[in-house]
């Protein structure tokens, strides 16, 4: 794991040298806009009542707190995959890639050596995030340690392999913001990040069930809901880290075709 360790130390480097304050403002600004947002609609429009029909799909009457929780989870899968994903394709802006692709060290050392950093860095914005909640008087359940720890793992996991196989697509394609974008309102519509699942027609339902970090929300909101029972985390946990899997076996089938490509493109 050397090769993750100065992935690591590098990056801590080179961001506590030339911290990105605007990435982190805009990225706390959104999440927090969106809870307040959130605040607003629920006693100014809703009267600080919800419909029967939320309350049973979302499993919880507290709207400001469901969305609350799906604005720090977003913030993290956002972050993340902006660090992870757009790691080797930096390198190819930078003229470095041919330079990590001679070198003898492997490519998955390297990417858990960015998302390490980048779940650090992140979980400063998320936190930021949280607080802004916190501020607006939203209050989170005591939970139990252990499940919600799993829970977390497991979402984090799932970010990654996403990550990984976003990264892959970028590289091979030799371009980030369309893909990223395209992603990130995919994954803010279908995710259940704001609003439960099923409000979704039936087939764009199950688009989202196809992406991991969509299960692994289910997984987090379950712990904190209350609901530790093993019967209640197997199922969205489970199937999180299945399609994690898929997911991680897919990037590293495309990463090395998109090293070669992005090499190709160089000359």
């Amino acid at each position: 794991m050397a090769v993750a360790a100065a992935t690591f130390q590098r990056s801590w480097k080179v961001t506590a040298r030339a911290y990105p304050w605007t990435y982190f403002t805009s990225t706390v600004v959104t999440g927090g806009l969106t809870v307040a947002l959130a605040y607003l609609a629920f006693h100014a429009i809703g009267g600080g009542r919800v419909e029967a029909g939320f309350a049973a799909k979302a499993g919880s009457a507290d709207y400001v707190g469901y969305v609350a929780v799906g604005a720090i989870a977003f913030t993290f899968t956002v972050r993340l995959v902006l660090w992870v994903a757009k790691a080797l394709i930096g390198e190819e802006r930078e003229g470095t890639l041919t330079a990590l692709v001679v070198t003898p060290s492997r490519r998955w050392p390297y990417l858990i050596g960015c998302a390490g950093f980048s779940a650090l860095s992140t979980l400063v914005e998320s936190t930021a995030v949280g607080a802004v909640a916190l501020w607006l008087g939203v209050r989170f359940p005591a939970v139990e340690a252990v499940p919600m720890i799993l829970a977390a793992v497991v979402f984090a996991v799932a970010v990654f392999a996403l990550s990984v196989l976003v990264g892959g697509v970028m590289l091979f394609a030799g371009e980030a913001h369309i893909t990223q974008n395209t992603l990130f309102a995919s994954l803010a519509l279908l995710g259940g990040f704001s609003f439960p699942r099923d409000y979704l027609p039936g087939a764009v339902r199950w688009l989202g069930e196809l992406v991991p970090v969509t299960q692994a929300l289910d997984g987090v909101r379950a712990v904190l809901a209350g609901r530790t029972a093993f019967t209640d985390l197997v199922g969205p946990l489970a199937t999180s880290l299945a399609i994690s899997a898929v997911c991680l076996v897919l990037g590293a089938v495309l990463l090395p075709r998109a090293e070669r490509r992005a090499i190709e493109r160089a000359f």
